[in-house]
């Protein structure tokens, strides 16, 4: 059981549906398990998908946590573990925002990708996700999150958000679920209670603000903020609410909401900004906040018009482009750059996004289809997992136990032809072997090696 310090229980007491009985006792439960289905690889999944998230299209929870590392569905992107009440931004954003247009979304601080991948899931193949991660190994895990998801439409950048002061009126969507003081994983992160304080829920409260203020000047006039927490606090939740509607004039969006599931709609003490509690013990799922926002005013269309600065990244030749055909289905409709020494693959929205802010670093455009030596393709990890790529590509359908060999690097003989082949399991790519004939060399990264 995990034990929550009485100060805590204390700053809580007042909170709108706060019941602390039930609270704690629901602390000494495990936390649920739940699953996310990434719709652009559907397949069927052997657990019992019975029980849906009710506010999420592709969302489930599962009777018990199984061994995820070992399933090779997993292991290709099909789906992504992510907690039942993070899934409430899907719905927030479907209340709030038209997604049959092609978008600009900003997710700011998006590690290790379970939002960047919820976002991406609502996009049109026209629009463009920007997630973006401060911390370097962070937003490694970020873009290897997003590369299995298999989309092109996507940009990482690894960047504080005080680098984005320049992006002026471009996103019709930012959502930053912000770095807090993390109350709501309490029953999952023990080690969190110990590290909790009031003066910590105070500095997540003034980091809340600084990140907000660097980034709404990049939302578009109608366009939309959604702002998260794992924090149960108020400082970190209404005060911030309250703090958006009075310092830059936003208007609070109430989110409709079903009353089986439980989940507990507050309005702030000053501006009556509405907010959205998750509870263990009214919801299955961990702690959550969430309050939705839009820009008073109309976009008329001026970041749209606006000139490049200079293009670091040129779009392919048609001959050059022509070597990559094998490769992709409907070529025509990517848009290719050479990078260094790798081929990316992209949309239109992308690749202007990357040459109008070069001040961004960029960890990841697109799809990294891979290099090139004597006009051979070197094929790239990232191509294994998309959804772009040509089906005709040479590729050999695996057990479930030769998929585990060759996640483990263990894997020493298989058939197929000679040449390069894609490991797929159920049809989707797992990565990419070398068959020499007398023997294979497997081209997966060590770090999605599995040892264990």
């Amino acid at each position: 059981m995990t034990h929550l310090p009485d100060i805590f229980l204390q700053s809580l007491a007042s909170c709108p549906g706060f019941d602390e009985a039930a609270f704690v006792e629901a602390h000494a439960h495990s936390s649920p398990v739940s699953i996310r289905l990434n719709p652009f690889k559907p397949v069927i999944l052997p657990y019992d998908l019975q029980d849906p998230v009710p506010w999420s299209r592709h969302g489930f929870y599962l009777a018990e946590r199984p061994a995820f590392t070992h399933d090779m569905l997993f292991q290709a992107g099909c789906y992504y573990v992510q907690e039942a009440g993070s899934m409430f931004i899907e719905h927030a954003v479907r209340s709030a925002v038209d997604l049959n247009r092609d978008l600009t979304v900003f997710d700011v601080c998006a590690s290790p990708g379970g939002k960047s991948t919820l976002l991406n899931s609502l996009l049109s193949a026209g629009s463009l996700l920007v997630a973006n991660e401060v911390v370097k190994p962070r937003a490694e895990v970020l873009a290897q999150n997003l590369a299995k998801w298999g989309t092109a439409n996507v940009i990482v950048t690894n960047n504080d958000p005080s680098a984005f002061a320049g992006v002026e009126e471009v996103f019709d969507l930012i959502l930053v679920d912000a770095p807090c003081s993390g109350s709501g994983l309490f029953r999952k992160q023990h080690d969190a209670v110990e590290e909790w304080s009031l003066d910590n829920v105070n500095l997540c409260s003034q980091r809340q603000k600084r990140i907000l203020a660097e980034v709404l000047i990049g939302l578009k006039p109608g366009g939309v903020l959604v702002y998260s927490t794992c924090s149960y606090s108020v400082s970190e939740n209404e005060f911030i609410a309250d703090w958006l509607v009075r310092e830059y004039g936003l208007e609070s969006l109430q989110v409709p909401l079903q009353v089986d599931w439980q989940i507990v709609e507050t309005r702030s003490d000053e501006q009556r900004a509405y907010g959205y509690r998750f509870y263990p013990d009214r919801v299955r799922s961990e702690g959550f906040f969430c309050a939705v926002f839009r820009k008073p005013g109309q976009d008329e269309g001026a970041g749209a018009s606006r000139k490049n600065r200079h293009e670091h990244l040129t779009v392919l030749k048609p001959k050059e482009k022509d070597l990559f055909r094998p490769w992709l289905e409907n070529i025509e409709a990517l848009e290719m750059v050479k990078f260094k020494d790798d081929y990316l693959a992209t949309n239109a929205m992308a690749l202007q996004f990357a040459n109008r802010y070069p001040q961004l670093y960029l960890k990841k455009l697109g799809t990294n289809i891979g290099s090139m030596v004597r006009n051979d393709v070197i094929p790239h990890q990232d191509l294994a997992w998309s959804i772009h790529r040509s089906p005709e590509v040479q590729h050999v359908a695996c057990t479930d136990e030769e998929a585990l060999r060759f996640m483990k690097k263990e894997l020493q003989t298989i058939g197929g032809e000679k040449g390069w082949n894609l490991m797929t399991f159920d049809g989707y790519g797992l990565g990419w072997i070398k068959n020499l004939g007398n023997r294979l060399n497997n081209y997966l990264p060590n770090e999605f090696r599995i040892l264990k």
